[in-house]
């Protein structure tokens, strides 16, 4: 048999480097071909065969869009444009698997498939981007793409109301749970348990005339426009700064604000939703800064547990000294976490109620009362205000009664304070207040529409409102890379737009909608303004 070549072996020259040209070389090399230089000169030049000439040309297309996406232009791969129709049905198909994940509502892989196809349909139905010939079959290749590209490590999920699993919470109960506290000799101080729900924020009971005005309404709804709070407690019935998670870091609203004095711990994600990222984050700066507080007060060790439930955005790699976290047996949250027996949704007919009482004070307030105006200008601002109030409502005795199916021994008598109880108040009170407003929907408001507004808290956002959201959100990127512009021009051609002086977010986004975005560049170069001064937004 004879020997295998080497660069060593005597006779033979070493073999040759393959040579790899970066994206700015290949980019050059076919620059030199429009100049009509032949392919073998243009090898020579490069030092590469001219088979590898003429390959590179073949793919012209491609290397010149990677030139003009990427920032690393000494990058050598070129990037494949992927069917803008699939990119964006992925993004909506991303935030609805979030949403179902966070209510617990059970998914596998053939559900999310399906799921995909509808979503492609309904999308290619309402867009403008070219379809490709072939239909879109959700294959199982392209799964394992968007398993990987969203990091969804695990798409078997398990419903709670569904297919709780009631053995697994005893034995947690009567054994694994007792172990653990044993083990770590914790007082009910230095128990906690964290878990985060939807909040939609500016939505009232559906049969209102400004919910139903809102619906006709051209343009994203607030009523849709959500939030994720984040609530935590110990079992002694103390509740820390909750944590909020809003699509925008800093919201007209709460512009020029401290972050650091608002009434939740302030974290942001364009779909408003948990990630691992701002788990850690509210981890580290919120929950440890908190407790170590509040235990430093009682006099107690910083010896803490903290229970959570198995969400997908729940980062399992946390620690911290003095702290240990468990994470509850999966499909058992719904039965024995404290969060979830009663005290979110008590909460959330609080902030229902504290909602409509601000109504009232302003109509005390202003003789020229309307309530369509009013409502208008609730902003984020004033969720936070009733948020902080509903928070300060929770007595200790309610957040006490939520550990009775977990750690009964720790619960004292809360008659009169159970969570339900206070919800029923709540809902008894808002029904109140909505009669005061009055005008259509307030007058003959029920407690059966107010327990509806807040059992839609807890469903899963339908596929038009996941694509309104996601439009949203294109719309901001839109006016943020708009404003990014104006401001490179700003520096770049002797100051031609005054950007001291503030422009609306209105005008923006009509100017976008007049402009070609391939012409965008030109006629901001011109000298006459596109968009005039205006209001501060």
């Amino acid at each position: 048999m004879p020997p295998k070549r080497s660069a060593a072996f005597p006779g033979h020259e070493p073999k040759c480097k393959r040579k790899m040209l970066t994206i700015k070389e290949k980019v050059e090399l076919l620059d030199m071909l429009q100049e009509r230089r032949s392919y073998a000169a243009v090898g020579r030049h490069y030092g590469i065969n001219e088979s590898t000439v003429r390959s590179i040309k073949k793919e012209e297309k491609n290397i010149r869009s990677t030139a003009t996406v990427t920032f690393n232009k000494m990058a050598k791969r070129v990037i494949t444009p992927r069917n803008k129709l699939i990119v964006k049905m992925e993004s909506v198909l991303a935030l609805w698997i979030h949403d179902c994940r966070e209510e617990n509502i059970s998914l596998d892989t053939n559900t999310i498939r399906t799921k995909a196809m509808q979503l492609y349909d309904r999308t290619s139905t309402s867009t403008d981007f070219p379809t490709e010939s072939g239909k879109f079959a959700a294959s199982k290749g392209w799964f394992h793409t968007f398993q990987k590209h969203y990091g969804l490590k695990s798409v078997c999920l398990h419903g709670e109301a569904a297919s709780a699993d009631k053995a697994a919470a005893e034995d947690y109960v009567n054994n694994t749970f007792k172990e653990i506290l044993k083990e770590g000799g914790y007082q009910s101080e230095q128990v906690f348990n964290m878990h985060e729900t939807g909040l939609f924020w500016k939505r009232m009971p559906s049969r209102t005339f400004i919910m139903k005005e809102e619906a006709t309404a051209p343009g994203f709804k607030a009523q849709k426009d959500r939030a994720t709070l984040i609530m935590c407690g110990n079992a002694a019935g103390f509740m820390i700064k909750p944590g909020l998670i809003y699509k925008a870091k800093n919201p007209r609203a709460l512009k020029n604000k401290n972050k650091n004095v608002l009434p939740v711990h302030w974290m942001h994600h364009p779909k408003a939703c948990m990630t691992k990222i701002l788990m850690r984050d509210w981890f580290h700066q919120c929950f440890i800064p908190e407790v170590k507080v509040y235990l430093a007060e009682k006099g107690i060790d910083f010896n803490v547990l903290l229970l959570m439930d198995n969400a997908g955005g729940h980062a399992v790699d946390i620690t911290h000294d003095g702290i240990q976290v468990e994470f509850l047996p999966p499909s058992t949250a719904s039965l024995i976490q404290p969060m979830d027996q009663g005290i979110i949704r008590a909460f959330k007919a609080l902030y229902t109620r504290n909602s409509l009482q601000s109504l009232v004070e302003a109509m005390d307030m202003d003789e020229d009362f309307s309530l369509k105006e009013s409502w208008h200008d609730y902003t984020i601002a004033s969720c936070l205000k009733n948020i902080q109030k509903a928070i300060t409502e929770m007595k200790t005795e309610t957040l006490n009664a939520c550990w009775e199916k977990l750690w009964p021994e720790v619960v004292h008598d809360y008659k009169g304070f159970s969570p339900d109880e206070i919800h029923h108040s709540a809902v008894d009170n808002a029904v109140r207040l909505a009669k005061i407003l009055g005008g259509e929907g307030f007058s003959d408001m029920t407690a059966e529409d107010v327990n509806d507004l807040l059992d839609m808290h807890s469903l899963p956002l339908m596929d038009e409102d996941l694509e309104e959201e996601e439009q949203q959100r294109d719309e901001e990127e839109e006016v943020s890379e708009f404003l990014d512009r104006l401001k490179l021009t700003k520096s770049t051609e002797n100051q031609r737009f005054d950007l001291n002086k503030e422009i609306t977010e209105h005008e923006i986004k009509i100017a976008i909608r007049k402009l070609d975005p391939k012409k965008l560049q030109g006629q901001m170069d011109c000298q006459q303004r596109i968009i005039r001064p205006s209001r501060r937004f």
